[in-house]
């Protein structure tokens, strides 16, 4: 929630940095001056312009014509040294292309028509009962202490082990999955040195040969998970993926799944913690909980923000544009924007529009997996409330609580004490 004592209160707009680490951990404030002063705005140290206001970014995304999704985001923030991360990936693996998520229509309908085969509202429906018994299962491991470090011991091993075991992957190897999913966001979240480029690139590597070995095992022989579905996804006259497009894909499928889920389940219990009254609501009314959801990834987004390219000179809410700017959508403010959500930093888990949010994009490039994501923070957070009560920290959070990350909203660690709660 908003800090008491915001680091960069009556600063003009120029010398508040967007990449900045206490801003990037107390935003709201800058969203909100960036709403009524400048709602498309130029950072000063990139030349990348910050859209945020929810109309604007509804434009932006709808109108894939004039703001592609053919963008490199590491080339956009890293300058040469992303073109230099590509070529560390060239000389020993496969080089970052453009699929799925980077890509326009017709090439995006091409890929989302074959990923959205495997990634049916049926196979997630089916999913539920074995992520309740997961999450019952992690419960059990840490009920007796009264207390636990709820990252590490629930909200990432939950979507984790679920996604490594749907890809075909060991399910108990998530904490490798997860530092993958870290290094291979990191490019695109952080300004980096030729030595931090360097780490992040081996762990990327490190990925990309574990995968490929799996490729080509379900080419030769399918075993009906998410990866053989992938590998096998062409029907008759249709164009297979190559490996090129396959790493790319377990790229966004990986960094989709082991990060944005945790981080709202994290992030729904702090705000239930902090926020007494909306707990006590909760309980009393458990059928509040679809809406407690959509309010989670509202006011505490897991993406904040993504990039495009604009491809020909335009304007957007009156600041022109040139042919080969970049833009930063900030989804985590236009689920700010007061226009839209009246009071928006007040967490509200009966609020009437929270679904209208942006958390998972809108348009054709909107998530494909948010129906999964969705389902495991609803039954998470169903399990915890059903099993836990009076839930406090059990410690003081890390100093800042986030970690560094533009377009991304981690917290470091949740520790927290409760009680079981009666059967």
């Amino acid at each position: 929630m908003t800090s008491n004592r915001c680091p960069y209160s009556g600063k003009p707009l120029n010398e508040i940095s967007l990449l900045d680490e206490q801003v990037l951990n107390d935003p709201w404030e800058l969203y909100a001056r960036l709403q009524q002063e400048c709602p498309v705005y130029r950072m000063p140290e990139t030349g990348i312009h910050v859209v945020s206001r929810y109309e604007d970014i509804m434009e932006v995304m709808r109108d894939t014509t004039t703001y592609s999704n053919v963008i490199l985001a590491m080339e956009a923030l890293q300058g040469d040294n992303g073109r230099r991360y590509q070529q560390m990936l060239a000389e020993k693996g496969w080089a970052h292309v453009h699929v799925l998520h980077r890509t326009d229509p017709p090439k995006h309908v091409t890929h989302r028509r074959l990923v959205d085969r495997v990634f049916t509202a049926e196979r997630v429906r089916s999913l539920v009962p074995q992520v309740e018994a997961l999450a019952n299962e992690l419960v059990d491991r840490f009920i007796a202490k009264g207390e636990c470090e709820l990252i590490k011991d629930f909200a990432l091993p939950l979507p984790g082990m679920i996604l490594g075991e749907q890809l075909g992957l060991d399910k108990n190897d998530f904490a490798r999955f997860q530092r993958w999913a870290l290094a291979m966001l990191a490019t695109s979240n952080e300004i980096m040195s030729e030595e931090r480029l360097r780490e992040v690139a081996d762990i990327e590597l490190d990925a990309q040969h574990y995968l490929a070995e799996i490729f080509e095992a379900r080419r030769r022989q399918p075993t009906g998970d998410l990866i053989s579905d992938l590998v096998h996804a062409a029907r008759e006259g249709e164009e297979p993926f190559t490996m090129h497009e396959l790493q790319n894909l377990l790229n966004q499928l990986i960094t989709g799944g082991y990060e944005t889920t945790t981080s709202a389940i994290a992030h729904g219990l702090w705000l239930l913690i902090q926020h007494p009254d909306q707990y006590q609501k909760l309980r009393a009314n458990p059928g509040l909980l679809r809406r407690y959801v959509e309010e989670v990834l509202r006011i505490e987004s897991p993406v904040q923000g993504i990039m495009r390219h604009v491809t020909r000179d335009t304007e957007l809410s009156g600041v022109p544009l040139k042919q080969g700017d970049t833009l930063i959508v900030r989804f985590g403010a236009a689920n700010q924007d007061p226009e839209k959500f009246p009071e928006p930093r007040r967490f509200d888990i009966e609020r009437p529009n929270s679904a209208f949010h942006l958390a998972f994009g809108t348009g054709v490039h909107v998530c494909l997996g948010q129906q999964l994501a969705r389902q495991e923070i609803f039954t998470g957070t169903k399990v915890l409330l059903d099993r836990l009560e009076n839930f406090a920290l059990s410690g003081p959070l890390p100093e800042p609580p986030h970690v560094y990350s533009l377009n991304f909203r981690p917290l470091k660690a949740l520790p927290i004490k409760f009680t079981p709660r009666a059967a």
